[in-house]
C-alpha cells in the first residue's frame, strides 16, 4: 500500500485530521461507558457499543467487564479536563475491538508519574485490536510503558495516531506505544518524546513484534540509552518500510531509527539530527541484526566512541547490505561515514555489502571515510565512499571513488550492485539512491522540500543542477 518507489507515505483516511508534516491522516479509537449503556449497541461485532461523548468514555474507563467487547466511535470526542485512567491493565487487559470510524480523541491529559502502564489504553492483550482513531493534543506523563495510545501492545494497533505535547515517563516510552510484542501496522506520531531508557518517537521498546508502514515526527530525548527516532530498542522484532525524521539525543545507544536492534529492519531511513555519547549512529546506534536497503541522510555526533553515518557499532550478526548515508558525521573515538566499528564476522556476523558513504567525517582516533574501526575479521565488500565530501583518503574497509565516480553507474556495476531491482542513479548527476525512496524525493536527499522542486524544474528544463 505504500511501496510506488517510495519508503512509507502513509494514505490519508478522511479530511478531519491531518498527522505529520507528509499530511498522514488517521483517526483514533473511541471508548465505550458502562456495562451495555454507552449510546447503544450491545457489545458484539454486529452490534457493536457506540462511544459518542465524555461520559461514554467514563463509562468504559471504569467498566473492565466490557473490555472484551466490541466498540466503534461515532463522533470526536473533547477529554479536557476530564481525569483519565487508562483502559485495560495488568492482568485485566482491553482484548476486544475498538473501532475509531475515522474519529479522534482530543485534549486528553494522563498524569500519573509514579504508575505502569500508562495511556489511554493501558494493556491491550494478545486479541485486542485497536484500528482507525486519531489521538490529537495530548499530553502523557507516566512511570513504566508510557505510549500516546498504548502502554504495552500485544495485539494489534492499524491506522491511528497520535500527535500531541509529550509523552513522558522513565523507561518505555514511546509516543504510540511504550511497548510492542503484537503488531503496529499503518500508524504514526508527532509530539516529542522524553525519558531515560528505551524512549522511541513511535514505541520504546519492541521485543518480537512487528511495525511495517509507519513513522514519527517528533524529537526523542533520553537521559540513558537505547533512544531512537521510531524505537528505542527492538529485540528480536521486524521493522520495515518506516521511517522517522525527528531530532534524537541522548547518552548511549541512540540511532535516528533505532536505538538498540537484534532484530531486522528494511526499507527503512531517517533524517533527524542524532547526537549523544557513545554508539551512536544515523539508522541504529548499537547493531546486532540485519539491515537492509536502509539510508540516513540526518547529521550524527557523538562526544564518546563508535559514531557512524548509519550504525554507531555494528556487532557479530549484524549484516549490513545495501544501505548508504549522506549525512555528516563527527565523533571522538571509531568514527565512520557509514559505520563507525564493525565487528568481528568469523562467526557469520557482521558483513558490509554493497554500501556507500558520502557525508564529511570528523574525528580524533580511528576514523575512516566509510568505517572507522573493525575487528581482524570484520568484512567489506563492493562498498565505497566519496573521498572528496568525506575529507578522508583512509577507512577500515570499502574503497575510495572520487565524487565524480560515485556518481558513474559502472563504479557500482563492476563490483556486482544491482541497477534493475535495487539501486537507480541519475548518471553523472546523482549518488546512487535505492529504487524505494521517499515519493517526492525528487533529488534523493531524504526530505521532500523545496529543492526537490528546484531539482524537477532543472530537469524539465534540460540544465540539471
Amino acid at each position: 500500500m505504500l511501496m510506488h518507489r517510495g519508503l512509507p507515505q502513509a494514505r490519508a483516511f478522511t479530511a478531519k485530521a491531518a498527522c505529520c508534516s507528509a499530511c498522514f491522516l488517521l483517526t483514533f479509537l473511541p471508548a465505550i461507558a458502562f456495562a451495555g449503556t454507552y449510546s447503544g449497541g450491545s457489545g458484539t461485532e454486529a452490534e457493536p457499543f457506540r462511544i459518542s461523548s465524555v461520559p461514554d468514555w467514563q463509562e468504559l474507563m471504569t467498566t473492565p467487564a466490557d473490555w472484551a467487547s466490541h466498540f466503534v466511535l461515532t463522533a470526536d470526542i473533547d477529554l479536557n479536563d476530564v481525569p483519565i485512567t487508562p483502559i485495560g491493565n495488568d492482568p485485566n487487559n482491553f482484548t476486544g475491538v475498538f473501532d475509531g470510524n475515522d474519529y479522534v480523541i482530543r485534549n486528553a491529559d494522563v498524569n500519573m508519574p509514579a504508575s505502569y502502564y500508562v495511556a489511554l489504553f493501558g494493556c491491550l492483550g494478545t486479541d485486542g485490536q485497536i484500528k482507525n482513531l486519531g489521538v490529537e493534543d495530548i499530553s502523557i506523563f507516566g512511570g513504566y510503558y508510557v505510549g500516546g495510545l498504548v502502554g504495552c501492545n500485544e495485539g494489534t494497533i492499524s491506522n491511528c495516531y497520535s500527535s500531541g505535547s509529550a509523552s513522558i515517563g522513565a523507561c518505555w516510552v514511546g509516543g504510540l506505544a511504550g511497548t510492542n510484542s503484537g503488531t503496529i501496522d499503518t500508524c504514526c506520531s508527532t509530539g516529542s518524546v522524553s525519558g531515560d531508557d528505551f524512549v522511541g518517537g513511535l514505541v520504546g521498546g519492541q521485543n518480537d513484534g512487528l511495525i511495517s508502514n509507519c513513522y514519527s515526527s517528533g524529537s526523542v530525548s533520553g537521559a540513558g540509552y537505547d533512544c531512537g527516532g521510531l524505537v528505542g530498542a527492538n529485540w528480536l522484532g521486524a521493522i520495515s518500510n518506516s521511517y522517522s525524521t525527528g531530532s534524537v539525543t541522548g547518552n548511549d545507544n541512540l540511532g535516528g531509527l533505532v536505538g538498540f536492534n537484534s532484530g531486522t529492519i528494511s526499507n527503512c531511513y531517517s533524517s533527524g539530527r542524532v547526537s549523544g555519547t557513545g554508539n551512536v549512529g544515523g539508522v541504529v546506534g548499537s547493531n546486532f541484526g540485519t539491515i537492509s536497503n536502509c539510508y540516513s541522510a540526518g547529521s550524527v555526533t557523538g562526544t564518546g566512541v563508535y559514531v557512524g553515518g548509519l550504525v554507531g557499532s555494528n556487532h557479530s550478526g549484524g549484516p549490513i547490505t545495501n544501505c548508504y548515508s549522506t549525512g555528516s558525521v563527527g565523533g571522538n573515538y571509531y568514527v565512520g561515514g557509514l559505520v563507525g566499528r564493525n565487528a568481528d564476522a568469523r562467526f557469520g556476523g557482521g558483513p558490509i555489502t554493497n554500501c556507500y558513504s558520502s557525508g564529511s567525517v570528523a574525528g580524533n582516533y580511528s576514523v575512516g571515510g566509510l568505517v572507522g574501526n573493525k575487528d581482524s575479521h570484520g568484512t567489506c565488500k563492493s562498498s565505497f565512499w566519496d573521498v572528496n565530501t568525506s575529507g578522508w583518503t583512509t577507512s577500515a574497509g570499502g574503497t575510495a571513488k572520487t565524487t565524480a565516480e560515485m556518481k558513474t553507474q559502472s563504479t557500482f556495476t563492476s563490483a556486482g550492485w544491482d541497477f534493475i531491482e535495487v539501486w537507480d542513479i541519475g548518471e553523472n548527476q546523482t549518488y546512487p539512491f535505492l529504487r524505494t525512496y521517499l515519493a517526492g524525493d525528487i533529488n534523493h536527499d531524504g526530505v521532500v522540500d523545496f529543492r526537490d522542486i528546484t531539482h524537477l524544474a532543472a530537469d524539465w528544463l534540460g540544465g540539471v543542477e
